[in-house]
Order: structure tokens, then sequence, then C-alpha cells
């Protein structure tokens, strides 16, 4: 009876520990589900960016966002503790990066057709690598190095069509340039979190984040005294349920990300971060009549490649992104 009440209990800490289970189909699950929620807010910003300015829509992201996710911190009974921090000033410094990576993230998506907006994106993760090893001291061997390489071809690629000789559109220039620097930004979100990781719970970064993120994006309230296309707007019903859907979309979105990394590694859920090129091609198509020209395909096919290969070796190496990455809010959202 002794051994196998002992290898029972191996078995229930192998499946549940804490706040985790052991659930990969769930969490894949969760994780497709959150890149619906993404693009649904994308589809209703892209909208609703022809009339409200950048920083308002920034503002509606983390204001009607911020009520999901205090929902789903009471429910996990951590409210009290969400609030509670040693480290105010770090959660400053994240929500001001990853306030950068949005502004810059909304803005590409208005200029750029989403398809190659989503496929500049997919080099957050790459950009991780390099910053990782130059900020946090992280070893990089010569596979990880070399994905890293290979994926800024890719992204090179993409950039082709916007930045090429006879084809510059400054519009189209602007977008990628805001594209590449919202992956730039989210990249060093990732790290900044990372650090938060080490001593702040999870519930509490993410409610610090859409809080002081919220208070950071009202700044933009007087540029539209210097600036009159950036002024903020008094919304219609019709523009109010579009910021509505973006905050709230964004909410649960960031609800269904968290939870998914409960039940599956880094490693397991990672990869699907890349079907948001297929929601960007149907979506593109469908709601925007955007067709993604050859140069974005083939570029976010290397990119995607990079990618996994990067995921897989972090994989081999015991590089578990799990943390940071329940954490994180990606640049999109």
């Amino acid at each position: 009876m002794a051994p196998s009440s002992a290898s029972t209990q191996s078995r229930t800490q192998s499946v549940s520990t804490g706040m985790t289970r052991h659930a990969p189909l769930l969490g894949i699950s969760l994780k497709l589900a959150s890149t619906i929620a993404f693009f649904v807010m994308a589809t209703a910003l892209k909208i609703a960016a022809d009339e409200v300015p950048i920083g308002q829509l920034v503002f509606a992201r983390n204001f009607f966002g911020l009520f999901p996710v205090l929902l789903m911190v009471g429910m996990r009974g951590e409210l009290g503790l969400a609030f509670k921090t040693s480290n105010p000033r770090g959660h400053l410094t994240r929500a001001t990066v990853g306030l950068s990576a949005m502004v810059c993230s909304f803005t590409a998506l208005y200029l750029l057709p989403l398809p190659d907006a989503t496929a500049i994106g997919f080099a957050t993760p790459l950009i991780v690598v390099v910053l990782a090893f130059f900020l946090l001291g992280e070893k990089v061997r010569i596979y990880r190095w070399s994905a890293v390489a290979v994926g800024f071809l890719g992204i090179l690629v993409v950039l082709s069509p916007h930045l090429g000789e006879g084809q510059l559109d400054n519009a189209s220039a602007l977008g990628a340039l805001l594209g590449v620097m919202a992956a730039c930004f989210a990249a060093l979100a990732m790290i900044t979190v990372r650090k938060l990781c080490e001593t702040e719970r999870t519930s509490t970064i993410v409610t610090w984040f859409a809080g002081a993120s919220t208070v950071l994006a009202l700044l933009t309230l007087p540029l539209g005294l210097a600036f009159p296309g950036q002024a903020w707007i008094l919304p219609d019903a019709s523009t109010f349920g579009l910021l509505l859907l973006i905050g709230l979309a964004g909410g649960v979105g960031q609800i269904l990300l968290t939870q998914s990394y409960r039940f599956a590694e880094a490693s397991t859920i990672a990869p699907f971060d890349y079907v948001n090129m297929l929601w960007a091609i149907i979506i593109g198509w469908v709601v925007f009549s955007e067709i993604p020209v050859p140069e974005v395909v083939v570029g976010a096919v290397i990119v995607i490649a990079a990618g996994v290969f990067v995921i897989y070796r972090e994989h081999r190496l015991g590089l578990d992104r799990t943390k940071s990455r329940r954490a994180s809010t990606p640049s999109r959202s």
C-alpha cells in the first residue's frame, strides 16, 4: 500500500502544482482563444483609428481592459495582494515600456495592412534573445544566434515592400518603422517582466500594468493643443462601442493568455502565437480587403520558422519562459 500511495502522490504532484495544472490541450485552447480575442480588438482598433487618435485608443484599451483583469484577479482571491508591491519603480518602468510598445503597435496597425503589421511583430521573440544576452547575461549559443539572424533576414523581406526603391510611401514607411519599434519595445517589456517575476506575483504585474498604463495614457490628452490631429474626441454611440470593445476584448484576451500558461509550459504554448498570421490574413481580406504581397508571406514564413526553432532550443536548454509570458501583455494588446 505504501508504494502505491507514494506513486499516486508523485503523479498528483506532476499533474498539479499550486495554481497550475498539466493540461496542455486546455492550455493550447485558451491560447488560441486569446489570439481570437486580440484580433477582435485589433479589428475594432483599426476601424476606430480613422476617427479616434492613438492616445485615446491606448487609454480605452487599458481603462476598459482593466475591468476584466480585476475580475480575474478577484476570482482568484488575490485582489488585495495584487496592489501590494515592494518595487513600484519596476512596475512603472514596465508600464512605460509596454505603453510605448502599444503606441507604436497601434499606429503601425493603422498605417499598414494587418498581415504586414502582424508579421513585423513576430520579431519580438527574436529580439528578446538578443536583449536577454546583453541585459540579463543569458548564455546564447550558435544555434539560437543563427536562428535570430535568419529571423531578422525574414523581417527585412517583410519590410522590403514598404522601404524598397520605387515603392516608398511615407505612411507605409512610417508604419513599417513603428512596427519594428513596437517589436523592440515589446521585447524590452518582456525583459522587464522577467525581472519582476523574480519577486512579484503575476496578478500584481498584470494589475499594475493596466492601472499605470491607464494613467500614463492620459498624458496624451494635451497633445491635441500642439497637434490638432491627435486631439481627443467625444465619441458617438458607435465609436464608444468600438472603444469599449477594444478594451474588453484586450482584457479578456489577457485573461485567456494568462490562464493558458497555468495549464502548459511556454514551450508548448508559445508556438501558437503564430496562428495570428492566419487571423491577420483572413480578417485583413474579409474586413479590410487587404491581400498580403508575396514578400510579406515569404518573410513571415522565415520569421515563424526561426521563432519556432528558438522556442525549441530554449525548451531543450530548460529555459522556461512561462512566468514572464503569463505576466506580459503583447504589444498589439
